[in-house]
Parts: C-alpha cells; structure tokens; sequence
C-alpha cells in the first residue's frame, strides 16, 4: 500500500472511531439527561406515547412497536400499571393476548409528559438552523440505512 494511500486509509479509520464514539456518547447523554429532565425514561416515554396514539392496544403490538423483548415490556408495564398510567386486562377474544390502555391518570400525565418532552428537544436543537437540522437528520438516517444494510 502506498504511503498515500495508508494516510487515507488511518484518516478514515480515525474519523470512522472518532464517529462511532460520538455517537455512543451522545445516546448516553441523551438517555441520562432526558431522564433526569422529564423524570421518565424514553424507552417508557416511548411505550405511553404508542399506548396514548391507540385507543387499546395488544402487548404484543406494543412490543414490536417499541422494539424491546417481551419480558422488558412487560415489566415496563407493570410498573406503569402500578403508578396507574396504564390499565391491563386480557383480550375478551382470545384470553392469550393482554390489552392495554392509557388511565385518566395515565392521560394527564401524558399530556404533561408531553410538554416536558418538548421543552427538552427544543433545549437539544438550540442554536442549529432549519437546514442545520434537516442535513443532521439525512445523515442520521443514512446512517441507520447502512446498519439496516448489515
């Protein structure tokens, strides 16, 4: 390998680490700074917004919605369930499937939650532009095409 070559090959290899630990970093920050702002984990922010877009929805569609493991949403709403967010009951159709619910409690909490939720991404998007933003999500999205890809 030429010499110039080897320079292109360790800038790239570099700048590929330099990325990837940027972007772990940056999930980390998210997920703690996020939780200490809304007092909610996203991954549980996640499963109220999709149980708050449903009228009632299966476990098992809220899993796959959320992309976590069965027993992960399970124990997320069984938590929910006693905080008295959500309501749980089995499906009257085939006793299998558990449904689930939002609570009036678990709607007004929503509808803070959701304020909260907007105060901290407009926080996170401070100082970057319109375009700033849609060229910061391109490159985000091409980068999940590529891991979709492997």
């Amino acid at each position: 390998m030429s010499r110039k070559k080897e320079r292109r090959y360790l800038l790239s290899h570099i700048s590929s680490e330099e990325t990837f630990k940027q972007i772990l970093d940056l999930h980390h920050q998210l997920l703690s700074t996020f939780e200490r702002c809304t007092g909610i984990s996203a991954s549980r922010m996640q499963v109220l917004f999709h149980v708050y877009h449903s009228k009632e929805i299966s476990q098992t569609a809220l899993k796959k919605l959320v992309g976590i493991d069965h027993a992960a949403i399970t124990r997320h709403l069984k938590q929910l369930e006693g905080e008295n967010m959500v309501i749980r009951r089995t499906s009257p159709e085939d006793n299998r499937f558990t449904l689930v619910k939002l609570s009036e409690n678990g709607r007004q909490q929503i509808e803070t939650l959701n304020k909260e939720r907007e105060q901290f991404l407009n926080q996170m998007q401070l100082g970057f532009g319109e375009q700033e933003l849609k060229q910061l999500s391109a490159m985000l999205q091409r980068i999940k095409h590529n891991l979709v890809q492997l």
